[in-house]
């Protein structure tokens, strides 16, 4: 049985030749699932041994796709977020979790600043009207917009994302803090509320799990200063889109660029689409063609690595690197 192609399940939504052309370098037999429901899912994992996840979660693996997969030696998450993968159930199971941690950080961070630098100067506010045949000359100049210089800069996630945007955002002459759920060696930390309470922007970078979903709530977005603008990159639970639209509609925040959603895709009659201080952006921050790349070549280099017998990188259960079939 060991000398037997490993059983690879491709479940990112990418078409047949795709999957052939990134994965059919490894020493693998490739699968895709054949219907992209649960049933599919479900099928399709009761033969799996190594596993690339669905980034968008459409297939997400929960406590009963790992119950399905009986074979399931390993996890590869083609990007940072992990949380539509059941990471207790997997750890209970001995599976390790892996993500790509850095691929996309610069892009992410990249992100914020541009995003920061619309909101702040209306960009594409004055891009909609121009478009709708206006010229909003002197509206623009009474809307307060402003440089980023001398900002007060507040990071919500200090990790690579949130350390590579404290860089960029220093670089233009903002003050910068943060508050991370691990206190940093350097920087200027601040408690959550003191870090609300002093930031002109806030920028939200970390990731989602039960600790910190519904962490930045409409009371928390309340202790910012008015007229304070909000970038999120992390996840749409942590400030969850309700809280936003009170946030803006109060004006406590002028703006708000978001990547993320409470629902992905948000419904096609959602507020948020319609607020006029919202820039919106489909969940694609880090989808940059250098970041696509690092993080395909990092998903492909761990899965040679299950196969060969090496400890993968980037494990985010505790689980042993080292892949082990269960047959």
């Amino acid at each position: 049985m060991s000398d037997m192609p490993w059983h690879l399940l491709v479940l990112a939504p990418f078409d047949d030749d795709r999957v052939r052309h990134l994965f059919g370098v490894l020493d693998a037999e490739l699968h895709v699932p054949a219907d992209r429901d649960r049933r599919g899912l479900h099928t399709a994992l009761a033969e799996a041994e190594l596993v690339v996840a669905d980034f968008t979660a459409t297939l997400a693996i929960d406590a009963a796709a790992v119950a399905a997969a009986p074979h399931l030696a390993f996890v590869q998450m083609p990007g940072v977020g992990v949380d539509s993968c059941d990471v207790d159930a997997l750890s209970a199971a001995g599976v390790p979790l892996a993500n790509t941690a850095g691929a996309n950080t610069r892009s992410v961070a990249e992100w914020t600043l541009a995003a920061a630098l619309d909101l702040s100067r209306g960009i594409t506010w004055a891009d909609r009207r121009m478009r709708a045949g206006e010229w909003p000359q002197l509206e623009a100049a009474a809307r307060g917009a402003d440089e980023l210089s001398q900002r007060r800069v507040g990071i919500v996630g200090m990790g690579a994302i949130g350390r590579e945007a404290a860089r960029l955002f220093e670089a233009v002459g903002c003050s910068v803090a943060y508050w991370s759920r691990r206190r940093r060696t350097t920087g200027v930390f601040k408690e959550l509320d003191a870090l609300l309470a002093t930031s002109d922007i806030l920028i939200v970078c970390l990731p989602l799990t039960p600790q910190t979903r519904g962490l930045l709530d409409a009371q928390r977005l309340a202790l910012l200063p008015d007229g304070a603008l909000l970038v999120n990159v992390a996840r749409g639970g942590i400030a969850p889109d309700d809280a936003i639209l009170e946030a803006l509609n109060s004006g406590k925040l002028a703006g708000a660029a978001l990547d993320v959603f409470d629902q992905e895709p948000p419904s096609a009659d959602h507020a948020l689409r319609r607020h006029d201080a919202v820039v919106l952006s489909p969940h694609a921050a880090g989808a940059t063609r250098r970041a696509q790349l690092n993080i395909i070549t990092a998903a492909v280099d761990n899965v040679r690595a299950a196969i060969e017998g090496r400890p993968v990188t980037n494990v985010v259960n505790d689980v042993d690197p080292v892949v082990r079939r269960r047959r």
